[in-house]
């Protein structure tokens, strides 16, 4: 062995070390005798105390095992069985056990040899290492995870194998059930009754090791009574009951036929029940052995709904009912289980508490005992979602998100009884909220915020979608109308916890259509939203989440209901309303909201305006009032940021800017076709703030950050504005192109596309001038010198060239193709070649699907005798039909992938445009000209054009058969 290269294994070695390793690891893997110098390492005693060597050789010898050893000869398959004989004798003489993952790579070595050897080259082998089992609890040891990792390599459904491999697996399962699963049972006996005192670690792994084999071998070989007694008597054991519970929960998993099933599951219940071992504990110390049992009973459940699905589908009504009453015999277990105080005991059982209800929704009408259990499993699920005493709501953690992620298991349980009983839900939480809410200064917060939860998930259990859940008529309607009516009246919203003045928000965000039925509610619910409870609650937790629901509800409440509150709303809002600069915080921010936060609510802000039933002259005098601060102090951060020397305070002026450019475009998302702009009378408060904005494109400092605002808010003004933003265009495309680089250009060319997409022709004599300038300016970024390690300019480049596309695209797309014809010949002809070339050899599959869409489109655009444009029929046949086959036969062109197959579709899509547009000329090119030089026989050229005549979806799928027999 290479000592020294050895080192590089240790935990201290160096990189350059470690490479070493590796590299000679590679070099034993490609040797023919690497693996004899590593397993002559291993029984050499040589690195004896030095793990990481022996796993380096177990790993050589792995590698061998999984690639050559199925290829060796007779005195390979000789040499490898004298290995695996010392290396049991040497771990026999060692005076202590090897570690843990040395055994485990061992066994998996030994695997990996019987998947190979067994039944042909080594039909004794496992008859071997039985007779092992007599020279103590080392060799004990390496045969149960040698069982075991035979059961990773045969068994274990969750591995995908091939299809040989399926075949060889069967094999040797065939040939152990005939040849030793008996002996292997009998061994597996032997070590839980001899070690059962002694060593309960290589008991728990036997145990282990019957629950995996049980699901293929003969049942009645394990659920008999000389095993099933034993069982038994672990589960009394501390030490044992856990190991021993999985043991039987992989028993009664295993298929059967209903009755056998049935009978199975009878006779381990009755022995269990006999035992008392079906109890329950508050036990700190019992709670994971409860979840194992509470995951027994999850077993015995789904698989006796399994047993009566079965026997439902068989039409065997007198088993299905006795399936039905043995399940239902098992709920009072469930329920007991699933309203354990320990959640991990508790969610075990859940998924049996969900497939009852699915079974019930089949037998209805509900028997009375049915109903009880329904209302019970309702009371257990109400109480479980209850927070813990411990639960941190101000700092949610790992024990936090847990908790969430169980309660929504517990809601969706929740749900599914609403479905199956909407009466029984909706009786029981009405008189649960109505109950709890009368008294609710005195209540638990836990209590309190149940029942408003369980108001809030009534929307999803109950048949009415949440839109018609207070329009028609019914009790349901009622009812709910009344809870809502408890809810905002009851003055629960003033609770002093975050968990309950939360919900009480989500409500009203949830229910907003109820205060359109009452709208006598919308001051006091406004009210909420505005003072301490909400937007000014102590818990910047509450604040951010309000501040959206503010913005939803004030969005989806009719506006007649809102329209006598406006002013003061918008007057209440006014401190919240605030461009926190870095000059006035001094370094040092205390703000009620985050800038996020403050986003929602300039957005309400600007919809509360732009719906209100004010005058447009009275609109724009409220957005002037609301943009004045934001605008007035942009130019100040302006010149604030460039004399600042300081570069992290130069940074958070930046920043403010970008805020302020974000809230000033969120102000605008009120405006709809309904309510433009013009109409609200806002044109001019928008085009001055514009004007204003626009100045920070000069400045070169933290240019990123401020480009990136401004741009966002020329989008929105694009949107918003009509033709009034037209002016502006030239001065920022001009500012945004220069010195931009790879991502400022990927960035830029959607807000190009906008425009083109809103203003079609009225932008042409513009883009005409400028289009070429783009152009350059991308093209010089993409052939500027590039660091091939320099991963993140590589992915900007290529998003770039994907966004070029785009822009081409959109252009031929939204009838302003004349700015391309309106460019010198030669630059025309440039600008085309790039699209043909990113056709071909762009390693983008979006890109040359973009490319081929272009061409198409070209095509039908200038491909006729009347388009009039010089030299572009010869561009068809010299570049276009090319590309057409180029891209789809070059060697990296993958035919079986399903993105690359869509390119392929584009190019079906440009030949038919070509032979649409130029009819049989196409095809003599193609006979005469073009397909004889891709070495196509007469006859296979025929049969190409004669495809090109079909329909487009049968050319498809033709040409992906031509190209795949063409590259074969």
């Amino acid at each position: 062995m290479d000592e020294l290269a050895l080192q590089g294994l240790g935990p201290h070695a160096d990189a350059q070390s470690h490479q070493r390793a590796m590299q000679y690891f590679e070099q034993l893997k490609s040797t023919t005798d690497g693996w004899k110098l590593c397993a002559s390492a291993l029984t050499s005693n040589a690195y004896d105390g030095q793990d990481h060597i022996k796993f380096f050789c177990f790993k050589v010898i792995e590698e061998y095992l999984k690639t050559s050893y199925v290829n060796s000869s007779a005195e390979g398959h000789t040499e490898m069985k004298a290995f695996l004989r010392t290396f049991m004798d040497i771990q026999l003489q060692r005076g202590r056990p090897e570690a843990s993952f040395l055994r485990n790579k061992a066994a998996q070595v030994l695997a990996l040899v019987f998947i190979v050897d067994y039944p042909s080259r080594w039909e004794s082998f496992l008859t071997d290492i039985l007779a092992l089992l007599s020279y103590g609890v080392t060799l004990a040891d390496l045969y149960l995870r040698t069982l075991m990792a035979i059961d990773s390599e045969v068994v274990d459904r969750e591995i995908i194998h091939t299809v040989e491999e399926c075949e060889r697996n069967t094999q040797i399962k065939d040939h152990m059930r005939l040849q030793c699963v008996p002996a292997m049972v009998e061994s597996w006996f032997h070590i839980v009754t001899t070690y059962e005192a002694s060593n309960t670690e290589l008991v728990s792994l036997c145990l282990q090791v019957i629950g995996a084999y049980v699901s293929w071998i003969d049942i009645g070989l394990i659920a008999n009574e000389k095993f099933v007694s034993i069982l038994l008597r672990f589960m009394t054991n501390v030490l044992l009951r856990e190991s021993a519970c999985d043991c039987i929960y992989e028993i009664i998993l295993k298929g059967m036929e209903p009755a056998s099933k049935m009978d199975l599951i009878q006779s381990f219940m009755s022995v269990l029940e006999s035992a008392g071992i079906l109890k329950t504990s508050d036990n700190d110390d019992e709670c994971d052995y409860l979840a194992k049992l509470s995951k027994l009973i999850n077993g015995i459940g789904l698989q006796l709904i399994l047993c009566w699905q079965r026997l439902l589908k068989a039409d065997d009504k007198a088993k299905q009912q006795v399936a039905l009453q043995m399940l239902e015999a098992k709920v009072p277990l469930m329920l007991t289980f699933l309203g354990h105080e320990d959640d991990d005991v508790s969610g075990a059982v859940a998924e049996f508490a969900h497939d009852y209800i699915t079974v019930l929704k089949q037998v209805s009408p509900l028997q009375p005992h049915q109903r009880d259990n329904v209302k019970n499993l309702m009371i257990v699920v109400m109480g479980k979602m209850k927070f813990d005493d411990s639960y941190n709501h101000e700092s949610e953690g790992e024990d936090e998100a847990m908790f969430l992620a169980y309660r929504k298991e517990l809601r969706d349980i929740f749900n599914n009884l609403g479905a199956l009983d909407a009466e029984l839900v909706l009786t029981t939480i009405q008189n649960f909220f109505t109950q709890t809410l009368s008294n609710w200064r005195e209540a638990k917060y836990q209590d309190v915020e149940l029942a408003l939860s369980l108001l809030h998930s009534l929307a999803e259990c109950l048949p009415s979608s949440k839109g018609q859940i207070f329009t028609g008529e019914g009790t349901k309607v009622t009812r709910l109308q009344e809870m809502m009516r408890v809810m905002v009246s009851s003055g629960v919203s003033y609770y002093q916890h975050s968990a309950v003045i939360l919900q009480f928000f989500e409500n009203v965000a949830r229910y907003d259509k109820f205060f359109n039925i009452e709208p006598r509610y919308v001051a006091d619910v406004l009210m909420a939203f505005l003072d301490e409870r909400g937007l000014r609650n102590t818990s910047p937790h509450v604040r951010s989440r309000t501040a959206y629901l503010f913005s939803r509800f004030v969005r989806t409440v009719n506006r007649q209901h809102l329209a006598e509150y406006l002013e003061e709303m918008l007057k209440r809002c006014h401190d919240l309303l605030v461009l926190h600069t870095p000059a006035a915080d001094n370094g040092h921010s205390n703000h009620q909201m985050s800038p996020s936060d403050q986003l929602f609510m300039y957005e309400t802000a600007g919809v509360l305006i732009v719906h209100s039933s004010a005058s447009a002259d009275k609109k724009q005098q409220m957005m002037r009032h609301l943009l004045s601060p934001i605008v007035g102090k942009y130019d100040d951060l302006l010149q604030a940021m460039m004399q600042e020397q300081d570069e992290q305070r130069q940074l958070l002026y930046a920043q403010c800017l970008s805020q302020a450019l974000n809230y000033a475009s969120r102000t605008s998302k009120g405006f709809s076709v309904q309510n433009t702009v013009a109409q609200c009378g806002c044109v001019e408060v928008y085009t001055e703030s514009l004007e204003v904005f626009l100045r920070g494109l000069d400045v070169p400092v933290h240019r990123p950050i401020l480009h990136a605002g401004i741009r966002q808010f020329l989008h929105r003004m694009v949107v918003c504005l009509d033709s009034q933003v037209l002016r502006f265009i030239p001065m920022a495309i001009e500012k945004l192109l220069l010195n931009a680089d790879a991502r400022e250009l990927h960035d830029f060319i959607p807000l190009i596309n906008q425009v083109v997409t809103k203003f079609k022709a009225v932008i042409c004599p513009y883009l005409a001038q400028v289009f070429m300038p783009i152009v350059e300016t991308i093209f010089n970024v993409l052939s500027a010198p590039l660091d091939a390690r320099d991963q993140v300019s590589a992915a900007e480049r290529s998003l770039l060239q994907r966004s070029y596309y785009s822009f081409i695209s959109t252009l031929i797309t939204n009838d302003t193709a004349q700015v391309l014809t309106g460019q010198a010949a030669d630059n025309l002809h440039t600008v085309l070649m790039t699209v043909t070339r990113g056709a071909v050899e762009s390693p983008d599959v979006t890109c040359q699907k973009t490319c081929f869409n272009i061409l198409t489109k070209l095509v039908t655009l200038w491909g006729g005798p009347e388009s009039g444009l010089n030299g572009f029929v010869d561009f068809i046949y010299k570049q276009i039909v090319p590309a057409c086959f180029m891209a789809p036969l070059a060697p990296s062109f993958n035919l079986s992938d399903a993105q690359t197959v869509l390119v392929v579709n584009e190019t079906a899509s440009c030949m038919k445009a070509i032979l649409d547009k130029r009819g049989e000329e196409c095809i003599n090119f193609l006979n005469t000209n073009y397909l004889p030089t891709l070495n196509m026989n007469p006859d296979l050229c025929l049969e190409y054009t004669q495809a090109m005549h079909s329909d487009v979806k049968i050319f498809r799928k033709y040409l992906k058969a031509f190209f795949t027999r063409a590259k074969s």
